[in-house]
């Protein structure tokens, strides 16, 4: 119902002209550390970091974005899960198509490992407010996957919010030296209470469980 009242909500003269909510030529931009955490666990203990930035208008934007971990105890080196940079194009009210490319790298005892890919995925916000983020990639040696993210919010106040995170991915071919088999690779869920202190900076606590399958 919801959907349909924002769409009718849109007006006449936005149907027949711009659908989308505009500013002209006008470029702004984000900065933004969706995760930054100590993440204490049972086997080991590592620090993680998920930012992303962007500059654009309303329709075209430019993005980058990395996400990583550095093992702290419990083990040694680290891995930069991805550092990617991205063209966005909206195609629709809360809907953005994106490609670009990825590079992945790890770090620590033995000889470090990385790789290029080619990305290409859609971002938007789906129906009851959740967030999500979808895309395939595929790397320099020919190898593919899928990855999948969701986020939901509870506002339980201005300030205080409930978010509940998911991430998985699907590999189309083994990749030995990354510790990838093929299929569904795992399962990652979390759960974080975060406080608003101000618009810009919101520290938070939360739990993750984490799974990994196949090979």
């Amino acid at each position: 119902a919801w959907w349909k009242a924002m769409e009718e909500g849109v007006g006449t003269r936005a149907k027949a002209d711009w659908y989308l909510p505009g500013h002209g030529d006008t470029r702004y931009g984000q900065i933004m550390f969706d995760r930054f955490e100590y993440q204490a666990g049972d086997d080991e203990d590592g620090f993680l970091w998920d930012a992303e930035a962007w500059y654009g208008g309303d329709t075209n934007r430019l993005w980058s974005t990395t996400e990583g971990e550095d093992l702290q105890s419990g083990g040694e080196g680290g891995e930069v899960e991805s550092f990617d940079v991205q063209f966005s194009h909206r195609f629709d009210r809360f809907w953005d198509v994106q490609a670009g490319v990825g590079y992945q790298t790890t770090y620590g005892p033995g000889p470090d490992r990385d790789r290029a890919s080619a990305i290409v995925g859609v971002q938007g916000l789906a129906p009851y407010w959740f967030e999500v983020d979808a895309g395939l990639r595929v790397s320099e040696d020919g190898d593919a996957s899928a990855e999948f993210e969701a986020e939901y919010d509870w506002r339980f106040t201005q300030r205080l919010v409930l978010q509940a995170r998911g991430e998985t991915s699907y590999a189309f071919d083994e990749v030995e030296e990354f510790g990838v088999g093929e299929g569904l690779t795992g399962l990652t869920l979390g759960l974080r209470a975060r406080y608003h202190i101000s618009r810009e900076f919101a520290p938070y606590v939360g739990l993750t469980w984490r799974d990994r399958f196949g090979d």
